[in-house]
């Protein structure tokens, strides 16, 4: 086991990645919740998205684990859900499975994107600024979306956001999770993440905040398998008839944007914690990750997960040890056993992880010295993709503004042949995307 997920060679232990696999998995858990719930409201039965879940994340993560050997856990993507679920499904009055069928185009596309090499090149086009402005715009977003889990920040009408009411049961709850995971942190101690959601989540019991009991007879039901080929209601598969309506061809082209750029953001951030990405930004070893990934899209189209993709939660693992895939197979295995034990999961609150993902910000958010800040050509394209992340709450549409930005003040400079071909590519889509989706 050493030898073949090389823990020793990276500075690891298998105790070290079980803390990490473990860390990652309560922090990302919420998806077995809010994934069937959504696609729930898709028309798939609840079961079976329940099903598609939690065999799907397991799958994809073993396999990132087994292929790629990275702690980069997989699992139904926020935002891409809600696609699904509101603007296809509820919006378009589009069929729940050929709602997946166009998941699963665009996985495909993805995936011969990987494998002509075009993804990595694209990667590789990047500037060393942006590079890290997307590492710290992603640690912003966790640690935003920690807050937000806490009760420290609320929707407010006049102000867009304010500060939530912070004697809830949840926002209590919250600053016990910050304030354990910020004390074992600084007394190093790896399994401070996972020690402070357990011991946020024994402190939600008498708020109200953890919920318990639920029904734990539940079974597999796999009826959401090869969506794309199933029969719609209207006696034609599913896979079919995306090819006759073009505003579905435009969906494939949005979500495709949406994976590709999401995932780099992810796998920079990841390796940049889990010490697989070099000074200049470079992942090692990066096309068995995008393989992986890109397969994962296709893979929760066809089995009604909506798509599966590299999730950024994985960085708490990352800041909690994980180093190889060995932390996948943990997580992969929590997954497996939840498809029969979902209502524990359920246990952990979004407010018991609010402390590791406001930690794992505050860790991403080092490298900001990095950046030449008195060079507004790399500066202001990095600073806009810092704030475009988490409020646009979209790794995707920050990177859009950074890239977009990046070629514009080349221009005006008279260094527009410095920039890369692919740049230029990257932000033209990007500019497509946002003026008709």
């Amino acid at each position: 086991m050493d030898k073949f997920f090389k823990i020793s060679e990276r500075g690891s232990t298998i105790s070290t990645e079980i803390i990490g696999g473990l860390t990652t998995f309560l922090a990302m858990s919420y998806i077995i919740a809010v994934n069937p719930a959504m696609m729930e409201a898709a028309g798939i039965p609840f079961n079976a998205a329940l099903t598609a879940t939690c065999f799907g994340a397991a799958i994809m993560t073993v396999a990132m684990g087994l292929f790629a050997n990275r702690p980069i856990a997989l699992a139904s993507g926020m935002g891409i859900n809600a696609i699904v679920a509101y603007s296809l499904c509820l919006g378009l009055g589009v069929d729940w499975r050929v709602a997946m069928a166009v998941i699963f185009l665009e996985g495909i596309l993805i995936l011969l994107l990987v494998l002509c090499g075009l993804r990595q090149a694209v990667m590789d086009a990047i500037p060393v600024a942006l590079r890290r402005a997307i590492g710290i715009g992603i640690g912003l977003f966790i640690a935003f979306i920690g807050l937000k889990g806490g009760g420290f920040i609320a929707s407010d009408e006049s102000t867009l956001l304010a500060l939530g009411d912070l004697t809830s049961p949840a926002a209590i709850v919250g600053v016990v999770s910050i304030v354990v995971a910020v004390i074992l942190t600084a007394l190093k101690l790896k399994a401070g993440l996972l020690i402070s959601i357990v011991v946020a989540t024994i402190v939600g019991i008498p708020l109200g905040v953890t919920p318990l009991g639920g029904d734990f007879s539940f079974f597999p039901d796999f009826s959401a398998f090869a969506a794309p080929f199933q029969t719609t209601p209207d006696g034609m598969i599913a896979l079919v008839e995306v090819f006759l309506q073009p505003i579905l061809l435009l969906f494939v082209f949005s979500l495709l944007m949406s994976d590709f750029f999401d995932t780099m953001g992810t796998v920079v951030a990841v390796g940049s914690r889990a010490k697989f990405v070099d000074e200049r930004g470079n992942v090692e070893d990066i096309k068995p990750i995008l393989t992986v990934d890109s397969t994962a899209a296709a893979v929760g189209g066809f089995i009604g997960a909506s798509s599966i993709t590299s999730f950024v939660e994985s960085v708490s693992g990352a800041a909690a040890g994980a180093r190889t895939g060995l932390s996948n197979i943990v997580i992969g295995i929590a997954f497996l056993l939840c498809a029969f034990l979902a209502p524990l999961v359920g246990m952990v609150s979004g407010a018991a992880t609010c402390g590791a993902l406001v930690v794992v910000g505050y860790l991403m958010m080092t490298e900001i010295g990095e950046i030449d800040w008195s060079d507004i050509s790399s500066a202001f394209p990095a600073f806009i993709t810092i704030a475009g992340i988490p409020l646009t709450y979209s790794i995707a549409n920050g990177i859009g503004f950074g890239f977009i930005s990046y070629c514009i003040i080349m221009v005006v400079q008279g260094r527009a042949r410095q920039v890369k071909p692919l740049m230029w590519v990257a932000a033209a889509a990007f500019l497509v995307a946002f003026i008709f989706t």
